[in-house]
């Protein structure tokens, strides 16, 4: 009779162990504000940060993820200072950056791929090509699992992860999104939404994932830092042994004092372009902030977009962060591909041939993605 009841209770543990397992879907409901947020702030596609963290955290399920919130598997490496834990891996025992919570282990793993130059050609890609961020992950040696990057395009397009960078980029209307998932019709949501000049998206709500103030990253290849609003200039260039001169010249600042407002603080000169073409402005942000944001010097944004410092900005805004693109975009005519459109309608709409659309966009197949740019003229 003991015996029975121990099988019984052990049935019993076992079952509601499998059942607290979070699915896949569980997973991506879960983190997929934590995936965009992250993709407004560092560049990285939501897609692929989701499709990242359910391929090496098994949904959130892993024995790592329980012990260190470490969602993406990130070993510590000579120049972590934070928490760590041991895990069984490529060998035993290795040492695994842990986290405090899930918004930690994102940020870190945003901040690990921007701070790394061997990942700095994927941010030069389109953020909506998923398929050459998941290429390029394994080339520059994220994973050694050579099939790597087909995992990570299964897991998005399974999934339909593609909407939620779609989502930051303001090209799929987010009330046609909340509309399907609450009609149960996510899983057609890429395939039935239409690409539009929708009204922009809130911007990114930052307590949840706020930066570590004080902790010094790299954002376009420039040391910097972040800081809390009311901190002094002052003290921050004698903390980082920079002038006061110096700072507020690499900053875009004429007046020192204290800081109005959180923000990141360069600590060398800003770049004169940004790691990707362009940017889509947030309810709120001015092109100081832009410039902050994406660690660009504010005359060269100002240059590259034909603005003055008193420009005002509207959200959804495209601003170019490269030179030569105003003038390109100006000169040929762009179409978005929407839902069920090839090369042969778009051809069709605007009385060019297939092969002048695949000579104009440099095309290797005909294989379009939604919200991808097409150029239809030139």
């Amino acid at each position: 009779m003991l015996k029975s009841a121990a099988v019984i209770l052990f049935s019993l543990f076992s079952f509601n162990a499998l059942a607290q397992r979070l699915t896949i879907e569980e997973y991506v409901e879960q983190f997929k504000d934590i995936a965009m947020n992250e993709m407004r702030r560092s560049g990285v596609p939501a897609s692929i940060t989701l499709a990242q963290g359910i391929l090496e955290s098994e949904n959130g399920n892993s024995e790592l993820v329980k012990k260190s919130n470490n969602h993406f598997g990130i070993k510590c490496k000579s120049n972590w200072t934070g928490e760590s834990v041991t895990h069984d891996d490529d060998a035993s025992g290795e040492c695994f950056r842990a986290y405090t919570n899930a918004a930690d282990s994102y940020r870190d793993h945003s901040d690990f791929l921007k701070a790394n130059q061997r990942y700095a050609s994927l941010f030069k890609l389109d953020p909506t090509d998923y398929a050459g961020w998941a290429k390029g992950l394994k080339k520059a040696g994220y994973a050694t699992n050579p099939r790597y990057p087909e995992l990570l395009i299964k897991y998005i397009e399974q999934n339909n992860l593609q909407q939620y960078s779609l989502l930051v980029l303001n090209k799929l209307p987010e009330t046609e999104v909340a509309a399907e998932i609450a009609a149960g019709n996510d899983n057609k949501i890429d395939q039935q939404a239409t690409v539009s000049e929708s009204r922009p998206l809130p911007a990114a709500p930052i307590a949840s994932v706020s930066p570590e103030a004080g902790k010094i990253i790299s954002i376009n290849n420039t040391k910097c830092v972040f800081v809390k609003k009311g901190t002094s200039l002052l003290a921050i260039a004698d903390k980082n042994n920079i002038s006061l001169s110096k700072l507020m010249e690499f900053n875009d600042m004429t007046e020192d004092g204290l800081l109005d407002k959180d923000q990141y603080i360069y600590l060398a000169k800003k770049s004169k372009a940004g790691e990707q073409e362009f940017y889509l402005v947030q309810p709120g942000e001015t092109l100081k902030d832009v410039a902050q944001l994406k660690g660009i010097q504010l005359k060269y944004l100002l240059e590259y977009n034909n603005l003055n410092a008193d420009s005002k900005l509207i959200a959804g805004t495209k601003l170019f962060l490269q030179p030569g693109l105003q003038n390109a975009v100006n000169k040929n005519k762009v179409h978005l591909v929407g839902p069920k459109e090839g090369l042969y309608s778009i051809a069709r709409t605007y009385n060019v041939t297939v092969q002048q659309l695949r000579a104009w966009n440099n095309l290797e197949s005909d294989n379009l993605k939604i919200g991808q740019e097409i150029i239809v003229s030139k």
